[in-house]
């Protein structure tokens, strides 16, 4: 029953993004409750005193009641992990074989990953939405507003131009002032060698670094059932393709080519997760908590040694 809050059709009837992103992560958070595996939680663990802009959310105004003093309460594991979020809006984001788009299931991964930071985990998000440049740089933040202000950046993305990982890189890597995760999400046609030296870099300053390959199914699989003229939606090229074709080179390049992401990426210390559009978000879900556990472990490791 949760896996349907996380169906990518289910999602696109619902009309708003914060409420895709609420009703994805609810669904999500309620069946790691229920999961014995996992381990999430967000226990109570002590109070700590308001300074000037903090999130009011997070007052205790019951003590306040009491006590007239400004506390907020802290949870285990908040370690303040900054997350960035990386979204390619090229062109070629507006195939789709079914309702849903790259597009659309790209927005929908990367608002529900805000909203899961943000509201669940406190983190600061922030979010670049790039093609051939950087079409908008929201500055990672906890502040009020700050999940509206990535949803809007969100809605507002719309496919365009070609894609180029150099110059949103090499953008992003002049605000990386601090270590984070760092969740490229796009569908990676380019030449694996050159999306790994273009994104490498973001490792530099101690963050993790994964990429979210997104294609619809029949990009992986398609059918034909007769000749077809296939039209690149970057660069408007068309090319005659006959059912065997498809079912050899095609498929040969294609497997080829995911091959090489996945083995490309991880030796670079990277993380890999190819998803496709009709297939629930729990993944991209679940590697960002997995992420933030990780790093969380790090951090008490590095507090302890240096006591």
């Amino acid at each position: 029953m949760l896996q349907r809050f996380l169906d990518p059709a289910v999602l696109h009837g619902i009309s708003s993004l914060d409420l895709v992103a609420k009703t994805v992560v609810d669904g999500f958070v309620a069946g790691l409750h229920r999961s014995p595996d996992f381990g999430f939680s967000l226990e109570f663990a002590e109070y700590r005193a308001y300074t000037p802009g903090d999130d009011l959310r997070h007052v205790d105004w019951n003590l306040f009641a009491r006590t007239e003093r400004c506390y907020l309460k802290r949870y285990r594991g908040e370690t303040n992990s900054q997350l960035t979020l990386l979204l390619d809006a090229s062109n070629s984001m507006k195939y789709t074989s079914h309702a849903v788009t790259k597009m659309d299931y790209a927005r929908y991964m990367a608002a529900s990953l805000a909203y899961l930071a943000i509201h669940n985990q406190h983190d600061p998000a922030g979010l670049i939405v790039f093609d051939d440049e950087v079409r908008n740089y929201i500055r990672p933040s906890t502040r009020q507003g700050q999940l509206y202000r990535l949803l809007a950046g969100l809605e507002q993305a719309e496919p365009a131009a070609r894609t180029d990982f150099g110059k949103p890189m090499q953008h992003f890597q002049q605000f990386l002032n601090r270590r984070g995760i760092v969740l490229v999400i796009s569908d990676f046609y380019e030449q694996p060698e050159t999306i790994v030296k273009a994104i490498e870099p973001l490792r530099f300053h101690g963050s993790e670094v994964v990429l979210f390959h997104v294609l619809d199914p029949k990009e992986i699989y398609p059918e034909m059932k007769g000749p077809a003229v296939l039209v690149d939606l970057e660069t408007d090229q068309k090319l005659e393709v006959i059912p065997d074709y498809v079912k050899t080179q095609y498929r040969a390049k294609m497997d080829n080519h995911l091959e090489q992401m996945k083995e490309r990426t991880q030796a670079a210390g990277m993380g890999y997760h190819l998803l496709t559009t009709d297939k629930p978000l729990d993944k991209a879900l679940t590697e960002y908590l997995s992420l933030r556990r990780s790093g969380s472990a790090v951090g008490r490791t590095s507090a302890a040694g240096g006591r």
